[in-house]
Order: structure tokens, then C-alpha cells, then sequence
């Protein structure tokens, strides 16, 4: 498993969750609500927990 940290704009966010949902490669656990980074209204932070998905043979 992997835990990420995302930072950036809330369009640039929500952009990047979607990326990871609809990857075929990894599974998307838990994904946090978007936090607001001190000292500036315009970024942002969320965390993700994903993992690789194994693929059948």
C-alpha cells in the first residue's frame, strides 16, 4: 500500500482523484477530504491510500 500526499489547487485535486479512480493499474482505498494549507488560500492537501491491483494470469 501506498499513502500519498497531494497538494495543489482543489481543481487540480479533483482532477488527480478522478485519474487515480479510474486507473486500471491501482485500487483507490481511502481518499481524505481536501484541507487548506497555511498561509494561502489558493492550495491545498489530501491524502490517498491506494494499492497496486494484481492482475489474473
Amino acid at each position: 500500500m501506498l499513502k500519498i500526499r497531494m497538494q495543489g489547487t482543489l481543481k487540480d485535486l479533483k482532477w488527480f482523484r478522478q485519474f487515480l479512480e479510474r486507473s486500471e493499474e491501482i485500487q483507490v482505498n481511502r481518499v481524505s477530504e481536501a484541507f487548506a494549507n497555511k498561509g494561502t488560500k489558493r492550495f491545498f492537501r489530501m491524502y490517498a491510500e491506494v494499492e497496486k491491483v494484481e492482475k489474473r494470469k
